[in-house]
């Protein structure tokens, strides 16, 4: 059976509207657009790039009544409006929208003042200690001109305190140029009210950039840093304008550097708001020089920056919605947004001649559709649409963004495209960059960073690690990191004359898995238990544990996680963490690619080492441990297996838990045994151990043997993972390339004399799942060292074995003496053939089942289901309805036959009557049914013929609890079946049936075994859920 799998696509029920006209409003629609949970987005006003745009379209709400757009929102189901420039921000939209209950992406109008008022964040940033330029505001114009010339600094930039499109910032040249901007600001309106009130700072010297980030209101998520160029004219010459083109990231902000930029700018300052009582939700801009003094604050602005948005969009790996959603839910602590690491972006922006003054509208625009071609994007501003084609409404007009590998070659790009424009007067600048290229290019001494090897990622890791391995001591060491080498105390763990026993493993291609989910955790603990659980197997205790980390580049965050994940492993395992080395090796290594190995230390007393292979002989019981599934052995025949089937690790898997992934099923840590067996172990009952790892069953446990003995194992006696049965199926591998490859559900394998094997077995039972799984015998000439019998059935007929099984089975040749376990009391419902009931009944039948069915009830006399039922020696009953004269009295006299067989569990297969509420409740979680569809999908009838006319690429099978409602009770078990181009609704029908005569006799085992049952709740508790 091949499984295909597909992408479940969200239903698109989210519209989007985004508020503004320019390049930024046009980038912010534009990187919402590529949102698979996204059905619309609207832009109101918008320009000619937002209209009819594929899923962008422009409206025209109008904004700055908020009562009327609150009302429109409802009407055209707007589930989130994002709001582009600093005016509406500034006048309340945000809080005039969510209190009328959409939506509204952007800080409220409180925390707004950040940007609206230049006097308000100057004073809230000195009450914060946030660095910023020396300063003062004045609402009289002398007093303003007599702090220009008195103060003891240069105090040359005046800024009208309110919002003035970002052009109400004068730079000037001179004290007598300064006061003449406080005059046109203040006496003659050239910003209106906006100059009601003038800062006077001080002029700041150095390397300007722009920093932003999403704040939630607790957490800051930095954006890369970027640089805007304000001048007109190449050169940094000409007036000031709104902005004529960015880049991102900026080399002059080192990553050192932007942490120091996020605790004392950006998290202080939403700190402060916070502490004030206004927190701070949206983005957050920090304009910033960087002069020889330390970084200082030049302004906030409460919204992305045009152009810096341009470039930063490009950059955002993220789905942007889920980006909005998690900021204004408060979950950037745990959501961070992710960048593009290796790319930079460069806009330009194009201007109308005369901008920054007067220009001239309705200039043709042509050539726009050629750059699409060249891999650029071209984001509309002051633009409109006028007879078919796009005309220039505004002064800034047009950006042209490239993102490349390098800043010079998406400068290069963004110039070419700009030159492809047919724009005539456009007025840009071809410099955007340089002073960043020009820094690159500075010849200065290497460093080891320069070759690939950051010193200060890997003190960071240790930084983070240490505190970890601390938690980790044991009598012995005390397991401080950062010495040469470590130390352990024999004596002071209690050792008398012991014998050092070492082991070193890696957890192979698991490793791939992990990188490719980005699921490293789990990992730590597979490298521990590998090296753990083979010191075991010579009777020793662990003692101490080092690791060895490998990659191209450090990622802090990942190595961290797989550390981690050891230092919880060796809590587990009860040994220290003592060391460990971290390489980064350049160039050996691609992109996210990693390497573990780990070594173990351990002593075990001079008398009591293992195996004991002078006591073992023929007779002797091999009680196995449980597993929990494929370990860290066998990954690079399990990815083959998945490449075979076209699964990726993000599909349903069609083995373990309902629910899972592959990578998460996959991705399962290996177990550690140590605090499990090593009690055991000291009490000298067992005689051999077998880790059973890479080899699997037939070459492990012989490693522990005698060569003149020989292994007969029995795969009816344990239970065996559903994944195994999968590969085997899927696969299509032998037996022995199975049994060669895979523990098949069997991490250990214990070696006791038949006298020993029930104490031993209760005290494992008492913590795991074990059992009696084989004996040793004499090993006949030319005869294989390891036999397991009934393996193929176990796999076809995959099953939990219920704890603690120890049947009686093969006329008792294990020497098992103990009582058969107890089965739960099943009947069948059925009202026709009966093939499920056929697949129950086999399953019934196997020893190790933990159901027995004792009646079969019919609603039609005389067909095929009785017959089956009666050849296997099972009672039934006819129950016909058409002799009833309510469904309530036919229901109670099937109830009434339930009770005379003591019934505990109901199986409905292909019962054609639906049951009264009153009935299901009384038997809520002991009814199963079985759907021939991946519910939730495709309930009621003719289920296969639904699938068809969808045109759904997969179908299968469901078993669940019956519910009150048709088709909707909690999912136990689903198995996936392929649905072929060339499918008819009876071939489809037939494929299913074989899926269902698998996963019913699966969701029997699990319910009446107890490893499944229903919560109060109406969802599935697996009994692994109730201990640890």
């Amino acid at each position: 059976m091949t499984i295909s799998c597909y992408k479940h696509r969200v239903a698109m029920a989210e519209r989007v509207l985004v508020i503004g006209s320019g390049g930024r409003e046009h980038a912010l629609a534009w990187k919402l657009d590529q949102s698979p949970q996204i059905q619309q987005v609207l832009v109101a006003p918008g320009n000619a790039g937002t209209a009819n745009c594929g899923k962008i379209s422009n409206s025209e709400v109008s904004v700055s009544n908020h009562t009327i757009l609150a009302q429109f929102c409802k009407d055209h189901h707007v589930g989130l409006v994002v709001v582009g420039p600093e005016v509406p921000l500034a006048a309340g939209i945000v809080d005039d929208l969510t209190a009328a209950g959409v939506p509204c992406f952007g800080p409220s109008a409180k925390a707004a003042q950040l940007e609206a008022s230049k006097n308000f964040s100057k004073a809230f940033m000195e009450r914060h200690g946030i660095p910023t330029a020396r300063w003062s505001s004045f609402t009289d114009p002398q007093e303003a001109c007599n702090y220009i010339r008195t103060a003891d600094f240069p105090a040359l930039v005046v800024k009208a305190s309110g919002l003035a499109a970002g052009k109400g910032v004068i730079v000037a040249r001179d004290q007598d140029e300064a006061c003449q901007a406080v005059m046109d600001i203040m006496k003659e309106k050239a910003f209106g009210s906006a100059g009601e009130t003038v800062v006077v700072e001080e002029l700041l010297e150095g390397e300007e950039v722009s920093c932003l980030c999403f704040s939630d209101g607790s957490t800051v998520a930095p954006m890369p840093p970027a640089q805007d160029h304000k001048r007109l004219q190449d050169g940094d010459m000409g007036p000031n304008t709104g902005g004529m083109g960015a880049y991102c990231p900026t080399p002059q902000v080192s990553e050192e550097l932007l942490q120091e930029i996020r605790e004392t700018v950006l998290q202080k300052t939403v700190d402060g708001m916070k502490a004030e009582g206004t927190p701070y939700v949206g983005v957050l801009y920090a304009g910033l020089m960087l002069t020889k003094q330390g970084i200082k604050v030049l302004e906030f602005n409460c919204r992305f920056g045009d152009p810096e948005c341009q470039v930063l969009l490009p950059l955002l790996k993220s789905d942007l919605h889920e980006v909005i959603l998690n900021t204004m839910n408060g979950k950037l602590a745990s959501s961070a947004p992710v960048w593009h690491q290796d790319s930079s972006a460069v806009t330009v922006v194009m201007a109308s001649a005369g901008y920054p003054g007067s220009y001239q509208k309705g200039v043709q625009i042509t050539g726009l559709s050629q750059l699409q071609d060249m891999g650029l994007q071209v984001f509309h501003a002051g633009t409109a649409l006028k007879d078919g084609g796009v005309v220039s409404s505004g002064g800034r007009v047009l950006t042209i963004t490239a993102v490349r590998s390098s800043l010079e070659t998406a400068l290069q790009a963004a110039n070419q495209g700009v030159a492809g424009v047919g724009f005539p007067g456009a007025v840009y600048r071809r410099d955007i960059g340089n002073r960043a290229i020009a820094h690159l290019s500075q010849r200065r001494g290497l460093t080891y960073k320069d070759s690939g090897v950051d010193i200060a990622a890997g003190n960071k890791l240790v930084d983070l690690i240490k505190p970890l391995a601390k938690a980790t001591s044991r009598a012995g060491c005390n397991a401080e990191l950062g010495g040469f080498a470590g130390l352990f105390d024999l004596k002071a763990a209690g050792f008398v004359d012991p014998i050092l026993v070492s082991g070193t493993d890696g957890v192979g291609t698991k490793l791939k898995i992990a990188q490719s989910c980005g699921q490293h955790g789990g990992l730590g603990q597979d490298l521990v238990a590998m090296c753990v659980n083979d010191v075991l197997a010579q009777g020793a205790e662990p003692l101490f544990f080092l690791d060895y980390f490998s990659c191209g580049s450090l990622d802090v965050e990942v190595a961290a996680s797989v550390v981690g994940g050891i230092t919880k492993a060796c809590q587990m395992a009860g040994c220290a963490l003592l060391g460990g080395e971290t390489a980064e090796m350049p160039g050996v290594y691609a992109k996210g690619e990693y390497d573990l190995a780990g070594f173990c230390v351990g002593a075990v007393e001079r008398g009591a080492m293992l195996p004991r292979l002078r006591d073992i002989t023929e007779g002797d019981l091999l009680i196995g441990v449980a597993s929990s599934g494929v370990h860290s052995n066998g990954f690079s025949l399990v990815r083959k297996v998945l490449e075979r089937a076209k699964l990726s690790y993000s599909c349903p898997a069609p083995f373990g838990k309902p629910g899972q992934t592959v990578g998460e099923v996959l991705l399962t840590p290996t177990k550690i045994y140590s605090r499990l067996l090593l009690p055991i172990l000291r009490s000298g009952a067992v005689k051999a151990y077998a880790h059973i790892t890479g080899g699997g069953l037939l070459e492990n446990i012989p490693r522990v043997l005698p060569q003149e003995l020989a292994v007969d194992l029995d795969a009816s006696r344990w239970s065996i993972p559903t994944v195994f049965s999968w590969l085997h199926e899927e696969g299509g591998l032998s037996e022995e390339e199975l049994a060669r490859t895979f523990n098949c559900g069997l991490g250990v394998v214990l070696v006791v004399a038949p006298l020993d094997a029930q104490r031993v077995l209760r005290q494992l039972q008492a913590h795991e799942e074990a059992w009696i799984v084989g004996s040793l015998a004499h090993k006949q000439p030319g005869a294989e060292t390891v036999v397991i019998r009934n393996l193929k059935h176990s796999l076809l007929h995959t099953g939990p074995a219920s704890t603690g099984e120890l049947e009686k089975q093969n006329g008792g040749s294990h020497g098992d003496s103990s009582t058969p376990h107890k089965r739960s009391r099943v009947a069948v419902l059925i009202s026709g053939t009966g093939t499920n009931l056929q697949a129950l009944i086999e399953q019934a039948k196997r020893p190790s089942s933990s159901a027995e069915i004792v009646v079969v009830i019919s609603n039609r006399p005389g067909v095929q289901g009785l017959k089956r039922a009666s050849l296997a020696g099972i009672q039934t009953r006819v129950v016909d309805h058409k002799l009833y004269g309510s469904r309530a009295e036919f229901d109670g006299t099937i109830d009434h036959v339930l009770e005379e067989f003591g019934v505990e569990l109901v199986c409905l297969a292909g019962f054609m009557r639906i049951l009264t509420g009153t009935f299901v409740k009384k038997w809520n979680g002991k009814l199963l049914n079985i759907h021939p569809s991946l519910l939730p999908s495709f309930k009621g009838v003719n289920a296969q013929k639904q699938a068809l006319q969808a045109g759904v690429r997969l179908s299968g099978c469901t078993v669940h609890f019956v519910a009150e409602e048709v088709d909707a009770g909690a999912i136990i078990v689903q198995e996936a079946v392929p649905v072929l181009g060339s499918d008819t609704e009876e071939i489809l029908s037939a494929r299913i049936r074989e899926a269902e005569h698998r996963a019913f006799p699966t969701a029997l085992e699990l319910v009446a075994s107890g490893a499944v049952r229903l919560g109060e709740d109406g969802r599935i508790i697996w009994k692994s859920d109730t201990h640890s």
